[in-house]
């Protein structure tokens, strides 16, 4: 691979082929990296969710919050603004982890912001009171924590209500 160059697609929009971690950073060419999520899977909530909360579980927010953005871009007009809510939370706990405490609460709050549209509502089950006290919670602790990263693993939030 000529790394002088952007890699692109067939219809010419850069792709990185390069590995990425676990939080979805770049490596250099021919290091091992992580596999990465498969672009454009359809699933349906339950397995959205399962997947997602697994790759929270696993430390890997950056990951969740592709298979969060598959449930945006396919799912019904009117879970658009709930997949891309847990979508930001992902990417939030991602920066946060990252180091990135101005981007990781700005993000956690634009999704808690996206999930409280939703009040109590049990949309498949997900635990939307818990989720946005989580990342209310979080944004403020990466604010103030002097550029500390967090552990995504440990900070992973539940996604499902304990009942559902």
């Amino acid at each position: 691979m000529d790394e002088t160059r952007r890699d692109r697609d067939a219809e010419g929009r850069a792709r990185s082929a390069r590995p990425r971690d676990g939080l979805g950073r770049p490596l250099p060419y021919g290091v091992p990296g992580v596999a990465r999520q498969p672009e454009g899977v359809v699933r349906s909530p339950e397995e959205t969710l399962r997947e997602a909360q697994r790759l929270l579980d696993a430390g890997m927010p950056f990951h969740a919050h592709e298979v969060f953005e598959d449930a945006w871009k396919s799912g019904p007009e009117a879970e658009r603004e709930l997949w891309r809510g847990l979508a930001q939370l992902a990417v939030g706990l991602t920066h946060a982890a990252r180091g990135n405490a101005t981007g990781g609460a700005r993000l956690l709050r634009r999704g808690a912001a996206a999930l409280s549209a939703y009040g109590d509502a049990s949309a498949h089950g997900i635990g939307i009171d818990a989720l946005t006290g989580w990342a209310e919670e979080l944004a403020g602790r990466v604010e103030t924590g002097g550029g500390r990263t967090v552990d995504a693993a440990e900070e992973a939030p539940r996604l499902r209500r304990k009942d559902g």
